[in-house]
């Protein structure tokens, strides 16, 4: 369990210096909410947050150097806003449940003399008590440190121990994240837990092309990122429990427009494979047959009904091969999905003002470009009069699209 109340990104590409939410440094800020939504116009750094997510996901799974490099990001330089000299800088401000005392992670990426991406320093923090400064319990500049056994303990800023037991640490390599290294050892509780949630993390890159390949059978309990194993993971929720399977392909079917019903077939070699009957014909489709706007639907509500849901989803543009009618019944049903509680977080990009349209002020972030090239972010319900015309009824996607904020 677990969510992000804030995040805080520095020198990433445009993203010069943006704050959302509730963070270390910005106290006074608002948490973030279940549901996320950032929207403005093309070019004002959407997919460059998006990929902010991502690097930090590429940095757990294969390194700095790696996540720098990979996915057409060009190398260190590329993803370093332009002009700047100082490191790349992430602030998560991260709570478990709602009773736990808030984590910060604190990460810098720079270059060495030979021009190469390293982890210059890296920093979990909490507090000790309900009040008072958060104490580091890992603490790491160029791999050495120091890092704190257990539920509690740690240091204040000058590396005095307060609490707990301190261990000295130095990693072999420090184009690593220290936290994949000690969350791996059990000893390490509050470390080890944060890794969880952050390899918990989803970002979706629906394809419905992917979709439609035939994979060997295979089953799978997650989707992958462009969807490409939709029918495993249909193979994987069938064999688990297929009275709970089906009763969650009648609740989607309800909602996919033209689909009298879907139905798993099984063949002999074990692979799965979803049939669709569609209004009008006699006989059904299977899945690779489908149209790309069904499919997407599809798979965005097979990701909404995940029995163990991943913690954040990152989606960008839904709407891309969409009906903008379908749109509003989306985010309805994404709000629905993430609830209240700290199970599933969910941050969608969209220029859809139909999708809009059936969030509050508190859910949307506007992205706007300065004159100076860099982005700045703001909540929808910070703009004069946004808030209180909402409440009045007027639609935040009718306001957005007439220009009256963003």
């Amino acid at each position: 369990m677990g969510k992000i109340e804030g995040v805080r990104i520095k020198n990433f590409g445009p993203l010069k210096d943006i704050v959302m939410g509730k963070t270390l440094s910005n106290q006074k800020g608002m948490a973030l909410g279940n549901l996320t939504a950032i929207i403005g116009p093309s070019g004002n750094g959407k997919s460059t947050l998006a990929d902010a997510f991502g690097f930090l996901a590429d940095c757990l799974e294969i390194g700095v150097e790696a996540a720098c490099d990979t996915k057409n990001r060009g190398g260190f330089q590329q993803i370093r806003s332009q002009g700047v000299e100082e490191a790349i800088k992430f602030e998560l401000y991260y709570r478990e449940t709602s009773t736990t005392r808030p984590i910060t992670y604190e990460l810098e990426i720079d270059e060495d003399g030979m021009g190469r991406p390293y982890v210059k320093e890296e920093r979990l923090r909490q507090r000790v008590e309900k009040r008072g400064w958060p104490l580091s319990f890992l603490f790491l500049q160029s791999g050495k440190g120091y890092a704190y056994e257990g539920k509690e303990g740690g240091a204040d800023d000058n590396g005095r121990s307060v609490k707990g037991e301190k261990v000295d640490v130095e990693l072999a390599d420090i184009r690593k994240l220290g936290i994949v290294t000690l969350g791996a050892m059990k000893q390490y509780e509050r470390i080890e837990k944060f890794l969880n949630f952050l390899k918990s993390w989803y970002l979706c890159y629906f394809s419905p092309d992917a979709a439609r390949s035939l994979q060997t059978a295979a089953p799978q309990p997650y989707l992958n990122r462009t969807g490409s194993n939709i029918n495993n993971v249909a193979q994987y929720m069938y064999r688990e429990n297929k009275k709970e399977f089906t009763k969650v392909l009648k609740e989607i079917q309800t909602k996919l427009p033209n689909i009298e019903k879907i139905e798993p077939v099984k063949f002999d070699n074990g692979q799965m494979m979803l049939k669709f009957w569609e209004h009008g014909f006699e006989k059904a489709f299977y899945s690779p047959k489908m149209s790309d706007g069904t499919l997407k639907l599809f798979a965005y509500y097979l990701l909404l009904h995940e029995k163990n849901p991943r913690q954040l989803v990152f989606i960008e543009e839904p709407e891309n091969g969409l009906y903008h009618q379908y749109l509003s019944m989306l985010a309805e049903e994404m709000l629905k999905s993430v609830g209240t509680g700290f199970s599933k977080q969910l941050f969608v990009t969209t220029h859809s003002p139909f999708f809009v349209n059936a969030l509050s002020p508190d859910h949307v972030w506007v992205l706007t470009k300065g004159e100076n090239g860099f982005s700045s972010i703001k909540r929808a319900s910070e703009y004069d009069f946004v808030k209180e015309l909402s409440e009045e009824g007027v639609p935040l996607g009718d306001m957005w699209y007439s220009r009256y904020f963003g």
